[in-house]
């Protein structure tokens, strides 16, 4: 895994979550007996009157976060991703179909929780939440980041919401003093303007800071490669996708997911959309279950390491004889 953990984004959420409850009492939580897991228990420490603990009860929370939703409060409903999309047609209808103004969370995304094996690794959610009108998609790569999409959500977000976050600390990315642009990529190692075959690497969630020190890696080589950082997986930053394929001969995306359904397909869709004619190569689940396992083994197996993206890195490049 990446150089030194920091802290879990599930961590940093129920910080962000207790303190925006301060000033924004509209704010409600609830939880299907996962508390301690999501982290939600920090607000509830805070504000018990404005928790509600819905027992292992899915469905019956969905409907009842829409409903104090049309009361004109802001429910953050919580519990490990694949929970809550195991409910997918309430989410449907009682969320997205609604347009309630509602935020899912759900943490422990991705063979990244480890031991805890595939049935409770969400590998499929962010495909699922894509799939819904209404619904925005957001995950962010580090501790600060979640405070600041915490912040939009709660301060300018309009309807349903789908936030997804780790269960395993995650390093610190977001540089000091930068500005958060909501919706929009960020750019954390710069593209090479040399000349020659140039590869330019999105990544997403808790696989950022692989890709960042796969990226490092490889410039001690001598091989550059750029790293954006998406946090919105729906609305997708489009705009700024087809300008780093512009500057690239090969696009990488790297995500904790199925390629099928989550960044990946974003960016294939801007491209082929576009007709912008960018290679592009997906790093990620290959369209199977997780496994238990250390989080780091896993993502050795998918190939979703610093070291395995390094590694692929180097054999595109020798595939186009540029290494």
């Amino acid at each position: 895994m990446a150089s030194v953990a920091a802290k879990a984004t599930r961590q940093a959420f129920g910080e962000a979550l207790a303190k925006l409850g301060e000033k924004h009492p509209e704010i409600v939580v609830l939880d299907a007996d996962l508390a301690k897991s999501t982290k939600s228990e920090i607000f509830a420490k805070k504000f018990p009157n404005r928790f509600f603990e819905m027992g292992i009860a899915e469905a019956n929370m969905i409907g009842t976060a829409a409903g104090l939703a049309f009361t004109g409060k802001l429910p953050f409903l919580c519990s490990f991703g694949c929970f809550l999309t195991g409910r997918y047609d309430t989410i449907r209808l009682s969320v997205a179909y609604a347009q309630a103004n509602v935020r899912l969370v759900g943490t422990h995304a991705g063979v990244g929780i480890g031991d805890d094996g595939h049935s409770q690794m969400g590998l499929e959610d962010i495909a699922l939440m894509r799939a819904l009108p209404t619904m925005g998609v957001f995950q962010p790569m580090d501790a600060l980041e979640t405070e600041h999409i915490m912040n939009y959500l709660v301060k300018e977000w309009k309807g349903p919401a789908y936030l997804r976050l780790t269960r395993q600390n995650v390093p610190d990315l977001f540089p000091a003093g930068a500005k958060f642009e909501p919706l929009k990529l960020m750019n954390l190692r710069k593209p090479a303007h040399k000349g020659g075959f140039k590869i330019a690497c999105i990544a997403t969630g808790a696989t950022t800071a692989e890709a960042v020190q796969a990226s490092d890696q490889l410039a001690s080589q001598g091989v550059a490669l750029s790293v954006w950082n998406a946090h919105s997986l729906k609305p997708f930053d489009s705009e700024t996708t087809l300008k780093i394929a512009a500057d690239a001969n090969l696009i990488l995306t790297v995500e904790d997911h199925t390629v099928i359904g989550g960044l990946g397909t974003c960016v294939a869709e801007t491209l082929a959309e576009a007709g912008q004619k960018t290679q592009l190569v997906k790093l990620g689940v290959q369209d199977t279950f997780g496994e238990s396992g250390e989080g780091f083994e896993l993502y050795e197996k998918h190939g979703i390491s610093a070291a395995e993206i390094a590694k692929k890195v180097n054999q595109l490049l020798r595939s186009e004889g540029k290494n």
